[in-house]
């Protein structure tokens, strides 16, 4: 595709709820070639208006945690209540390749079918945390194309929470049945990050979900919550059989309608903006500093002597950074 020449089809291709062009706009997003960038930026720019409308919602859990099965059910009754579903599901990234490994579609076989639903596992790219480089584009993408629930799904390890739950507007954690050694166990800052927590599998052991469930209000009581309004619920939930997912869907609801009347909501997504304003500007200053010729040159030279102890690391940093430019 030569997007100089096609973003104007792509567009009104993409606006018209093409899966295809969808998925060639987030390729073209996701590119790190300069030319699909400009044209990727042109295109987000014209779809903007677009953006906006939909629920986005963020889950995380650890490996095990039944995160995929989840998100398949969750998504399937969606679209049976007249939603349509987008699934960002970021993979880590394989180590030879940097492709993503995991493939979400084939462990979500039953919503990929689904006409109204769209399936996007991405590589991390080696972005902090596994977060895709570009999830926040491809989920504005997904708005434009008439998405109206977009899930972003992390691969629970290292600080992809944190990344995840700065891009969405609740936050979910999915949580095993456990005692006290997992509450011991679980980070406290995915407690104090989560909008929401549910204890998934209660179907093989409903009395012991409950108890877990139990265990985590107790916790969170002696937590200052994120916004006075809102006490995050502790729900009970079968991925596999779709029990409690109605009322997770009902809560998701609630969240929504309380923290846009108090006007959180508005406030949550304009400070996300923001700061994903200076993360651009980071993440490009980073690619022009890597890039200059001068750096380049500099680097492996002054890498192989800090690895052997022979120049301290932020002299070798100074080193750098004079070749870059004044300061």
């Amino acid at each position: 595709m030569n997007p100089g020449l096609d973003i104007d089809v792509l567009e009104q291709r993409l606006v018209a709820g093409d899966r295809a062009a969808l998925a060639r706009a987030i390729t073209l997003v996701e590119s790190r070639r300069a030319d699909h960038q400009v044209a990727a930026r042109a295109l987000l720019s014209r779809l903007m208006p677009l953006t906006g409308r939909a629920q986005r919602i963020g889950i995380t859990g650890v490996p095990g945690a039944g995160k995929s099965t989840t998100i398949e059910r969750f998504g399937c009754d969606l679209i049976e209540a007249g939603h349509k579903v987008a699934v960002l599901a970021v993979d880590p990234s394989s180590g030879r390749h940097g492709g993503s490994i995991l493939g979400d579609k084939t462990r979500m076989e039953r919503l990929s079918v689904q006409p109204n639903a769209y399936i996007r596992p991405s590589p991390s790219g080696g972005a902090l945390g596994g977060v895709a480089r570009k999830t926040r584009e491809a989920m504005l993408l997904c708005e434009a194309a008439g998405f109206d629930v977009v899930v972003i799904e992390t691969v629970g390890v290292g600080q992809s929470e944190t990344v995840v739950a700065d891009m969405v507007d609740i936050f979910l954690a999915l949580l095993i049945p456990g005692g006290g050694d997992e509450l011991q166990g679980i980070k406290k800052g995915l407690i104090e990050l989560a909008d929401l927590l549910v204890i998934n599998k209660a179907d093989a052991d409903p009395a012991k979900a409950e108890r877990s469930a139990r265990d985590y209000r107790n916790a969170l009581h002696i937590l200052t919550p994120a916004h006075p309004d809102w006490t995050p619920p502790v729900l009970t939930a079968s991925g596999l059989t779709g029990q409690g997912l109605d009322v997770l869907w009902t809560q998701i609801r609630r969240h929504r309608e309380i923290m846009t009347a108090n006007g959180a909501r508005a406030a949550r997504r304009a400070d996300q903006d923001a700061r994903w304003m200076w993360a651009m500007v980071e993440d490009r200053l980073r690619e022009a500093f890597r890039s200059a010729p001068a750096v380049a040159a500099l680097a492996p030279e002054l890498e192989a002597a800090v690895r052997a102890g022979q120049v301290p690391a932020s002299a070798a940093a100074d080193r750098l950074l004079d070749a870059f430019g004044p300061r």
